[in-house]
């Protein structure tokens, strides 16, 4: 997820490197990567992946949108899992856990905690990745707290995680239902990418892909990029080039619906399990987070991301082409978006210090999106669906 405050304090701690993982480049060189990598240097031709087969259609209450939730729980995800569940225009057919705003030490246990104050402990937890793809892990601890739910305890979990990793999972739902399923991504997009560069054919089968994450007015954990983009920006860039017809909900609208005590009051009215536990976070976030001298705002990043898939009215959508920054020291994880052609990179570097030749700047004129980016937001509409739905 994103995270917006007034005044960013304080470095997310990063988690040791294991060894022998590939390097950046070694990645992108193979499978579904190689197609990251190929388009690095075709930045002026859009649309030079197929889109896939199957098409958008809004979910209705005698078809739910059947969606696999991709989460690394922290705060906002707690939320968006329990609005999901809540939902009768979703069935959620699997939780696949990564390592983003805490540990999967963490967000593991926390997706299984979750479905079972949900009630629905037959929707099944696969454990994913511990680490990014080629990157030391980044977590942000010091807005969900340590356990990654603000510190709130709940009873350690019955149910145990499904023996399949996350990828494995993916892949299996997806080819036993080509065209049904959407990746409803609210984390780092590790999980989402492994998927996508150990079945090659997975792109064609999905529905969609749903994404929390990145930005096109600026970042949140840098000035360039969001949080789960800024933690695995490999991944982001195998997902953005996988083809798939894709959905990026970023900090363009996010940072428009933030949680207040006054929301808080009003989800405090809640009977339902789901609703106290969703309570209880957001009282523990908003005391954590309004504490010391540097107040932050909790924006509902990744409820947003699952309710449009509840009422697509909450969310306006603008056809962009996005470009993933990978190689930047300080861009890492940007999202670069043309909303018409030409789609012009940098500047060739000078070879062995020769500027004696010239390329002419990019004319090319063909466009075509590769993601729905939103750009506006009913916040209104957004929380009274949210908080409807939780106090319910």
């Amino acid at each position: 997820m994103g995270h917006e405050w007034r005044r960013e304090r304080g470095h997310a701690e990063a988690e040791s490197v294991e060894r022998g993982r590939p390097n950046r480049r070694e990645f992108l060189a193979g499978s579904v990567g190689a197609l990251a990598a190929a388009r690095m240097n075709k930045l002026g031709a859009f649309g030079s992946l197929p889109r896939a087969a199957a098409k958008e259609a809004a979910p209705t209450a005698a078809a739910p949108h059947r969606v696999i939730i991709d989460t690394d729980p922290g705060v906002d995800d707690a939320l968006a899992i329990l609005l999901a569940l809540r939902s009768p225009e979703l069935k959620v057919e699997a939780i696949t856990p990564v390592a983003g705003n805490v540990p999967l030490d963490f967000t593991l246990p926390n997706a299984l905690k979750l479905v079972e104050i949900a009630g629905r402990t037959d929707v099944p937890v696969a454990g994913g990745a511990r680490h990014p793809l080629v990157r030391q892990l980044i977590t942000a601890s010091h807005v969900h707290g340590n356990n990654g739910l603000a510190g709130v305890e709940f009873p350690e979990p019955k149910i145990k995680p499904v023996a399949e990793k996350a990828p494995e999972m993916i892949r299996k739902i997806v080819n036993a239902n080509p065209g049904e399923i959407s990746i409803v991504a609210v984390g780092p997009l590790t999980n989402v990418a492994l998927a996508l560069r150990d079945d090659p054919d997975l792109a064609g089968k999905l529905r969609s892909i749903v994404i929390m994450g990145g930005s096109l007015s600026g970042g949140n954990v840098t000035p360039a990029a969001e949080f789960n983009l800024y933690v695995d920006p490999e991944a982001a860039r195998v997902v953005f080039d996988a083809g798939v017809p894709l959905t990026m909900v970023g900090l363009d609208v996010t940072r428009k619906v933030l949680f207040t005590d006054e929301r808080l009051k009003a989800l405090e009215v809640a009977k339902n399990p789901s609703g106290i536990a969703a309570a209880k976070i957001m009282a523990a976030t908003l005391e954590h987070l309004n504490r010391g001298p540097h107040p932050m705002i909790e924006a509902m990043h990744d409820p947003l991301t699952v309710a449009n898939l509840i009422d697509p009215g909450i969310l306006t959508l603008k056809d962009y082409y996005v470009e993933v920054e990978t190689e930047g020291e300080f861009t890492a994880g940007e999202t670069m978006g043309w909303a018409y052609a030409p789609a012009r990179g940098s500047a060739p570097m000078a070879l062995a210090g020769k500027h004696d030749g010239s390329t002419v700047l990019a004319t090319d004129e063909t466009f075509k999106a590769n993601a729905k980016v939103a750009v506006e937001v009913d916040a209104d509409r957004f929380f009274r669906l949210l908080l409807g739905r939780l106090t319910a």
